[in-house]
């Protein structure tokens, strides 16, 4: 017999209760405050739309000096009929453990039954299976204290949309800058328009989570690798990540015709030592470009 949504998400209702009694203290798991009570309200009124899947990120203890290793978790509707969204992160790991780590997990959680809820299993494999690569970075970190210069490189990640306007998505373009330690901009409106810059692995990071799980008319149009024997900080051209909105023209409640003042965005990029920006990301050259308007 087919299994149902409604079905499904109250085993995912069940098996977040068991995972807050697992980790009560405040910060162990960070579960957005509305998450649980919309899944609550769609299965008391199942007729309307479905509630935004659950998203959380839990805090693992690892090891006797309790290193943090953070088990970001998404569940798709049909879990646990469909594989979880699994990604365990690091600030101690490098990319390359990182990525051998999670190829691991993944591997784990697709041998189990399916069916099967399975993110308390998950939590154990990364606490089990963890401390080889925290203490392997360990090891690469104090060999490359040894060395002479050590080389920091800034990544920049110019990404443009067709458009940004929905609250939810803006809200996790915010949290996911702010917790990844990025600065830059998000454009909000017709055309939408984002700037995030910091380590590499925090840039890629970001832009996976924004994607997820399928943003069409979104594209990175440009990237920057600035190296710097100094730290990246220096190389930033924003001190934080902004909310960039400019006079629009049209009407809002009629998104076609919703554009935003292209020519002020020019100017903020020209000040920000970035005006060849704005012929990359809209194929406009610079002779049009200075003129104020909407593209």
């Amino acid at each position: 017999m087919a299994v149902t949504v409604r079905e499904c998400l109250e085993l995912q209702l069940l098996e977040v209760e068991m995972l807050l009694a697992m980790f009560p203290k405040k910060g162990e798991i960070n579960l957005d405050e509305d998450a649980v009570p919309g899944v609550q309200h769609y299965l008391r009124n199942s007729d309307g739309a479905l509630p935004p899947q659950l998203r959380f990120s839990i805090a693992i203890d690892v090891g006797e000096a309790k290193e943090k290793v953070e088990l970001q978790v998404v569940l798709p509707h049909k879990y646990p009929h469909v594989a979880p969204q699994l990604f365990a992160r690091s600030d101690a790991l490098h990319r390359q453990q990182q990525l051998q780590l999670n190829t691991g997990l993944t591997s784990h959680i697709s041998s189990l039954d399916s069916g099967e809820l399975c993110l308390c299993e998950a939590v154990q494999w990364v606490k089990d299976n963890s401390l080889p690569y925290l203490e392997s970075s360990k090891v690469s970190s104090e060999s490359a204290s040894e060395a002479v210069v050590v080389k920091a490189t800034l990544h920049r990640m110019w990404i443009y949309s067709h458009h940004i306007y929905r609250q939810e998505l803006r809200k996790k373009i915010f949290d996911s800058a702010k917790k990844l330690n990025l600065t830059g901009f998000c454009l909000t409106g017709k055309p939408g328009v984002i700037c995030v810059e910091g380590l590499q692995e925090n840039c890629e990071e970001f832009w996976r989570v924004i994607r997820y799980p399928n943003w069409k008319h979104i594209s990175c149009k440009h990237v920057e690798n600035i190296e710097t024997e100094g730290s990246v900080d220096e190389l930033r051209l924003f001190r934080a990540f902004e909310d960039l909105q400019f006079e629009a023209h049209g009407d809002y409640g009629l998104r076609n015709d919703y554009h935003m003042d292209l020519g002020q965005f020019l100017q903020f990029l020209k000040e920000h030592q970035s005006g060849h920006i704005f012929q990359i990301l809209f194929g406009v050259k610079d002779k049009h470009s200075d003129k104020q308007g909407t593209v």
